[in-house]
């Protein structure tokens, strides 16, 4: 396989919260009585992911829902029902932890495991880097503030191009900017509904970036910190992840 370019996704592959927004969420659910198991966390997580990726219930809540209040009221509702609730608490309880979750939420902001080092070694590489991301607003002065814009040859926020992963033209828009074609590309994201089936879509090489185990056999390569790219890529030790 002959990789020039490797993509990745911005909000948990580059860099996360700490704690992240799904398990400060589920703690405060378990704070207000929701007996919460790993499997039953894990099913919430994989709907997160699911939802956030362009889905139809979204789309349709951001109809139905036009005041941002009452969107994320309207979402955490969903996602106490995903969390196991009934529905009826999930009703009573979705203003409350909203509320919450706006007030009390400030995690810090932390680069992924081994990025500073690994994006180091491929830049001197020759390989071409880019970010693909689902944000609405350009973000290079956000990856600046965490020192990791030099990096990059291409930055691309979905709301630029009006194109939203997991649809292909995202990508393609990307490949087109810097000369490179899909099958010479990787593609490294931590959404398995937007970053691996978009990749798919636009004949990339996807690559799910899962360091919690989240999703079973994705039909990818998986890794759980940014080091194991170079591994693939000299193909000189195996995958520390799970080739599924």
């Amino acid at each position: 396989m002959n990789i020039r370019a490797i993509f990745y996704d911005l909000d948990g592959t580059l860099r996360t919260g700490r704690p992240s927004g799904r398990q400060f969420f589920a703690d405060s659910a378990a704070g207000l009585g929701l007996v919460l198991t790993p499997q039953i966390r894990r099913h919430a997580a994989q709907w997160e992911h699911y939802y956030w990726a362009e889905s139809s219930e979204k789309r349709a809540d951001e109809i139905d829902f036009p005041d941002e209040g009452d969107f994320w009221i309207n979402y955490s509702r969903r996602q106490l029902l995903e969390l196991g609730a009934p529905a009826q608490q999930a009703q009573v309880l979705a203003s409350q932890i909203s509320k919450h979750m706006e007030t009390t939420y400030r995690p810090e902001d932390v680069l992924m495991e081994g990025l500073h080092e690994t994006l180091s070694s491929l830049r001197t590489s020759g390989i071409t880097l880019g970010v693909i991301s689902n944000r609405h607003h350009p973000f290079t002065d956000y990856l600046r503030e965490l020192r990791i814009d030099e990096y990059f040859d291409l930055i691309l926020a979905a709301g630029e191009v009006n194109a939203w992963k997991p649809g292909k033209e995202i990508f393609q828009y990307a490949l087109d900017q810097v000369g490179i074609s899909a099958r010479e590309a990787l593609y490294v994201g931590d959404n398995y509904y937007a970053d691996v089936i978009g990749a798919r879509n636009a004949g990339m090489n996807p690559v799910l970036m899962d360091p919690d185990g989240i999703f079973d056999a994705p039909g990818c390569p998986v890794i759980q910190s940014h080091h194991q790219i170079l591994a693939y890529l000299e193909r000189s030790e195996p995958w520390l992840g799970n080739a599924k």
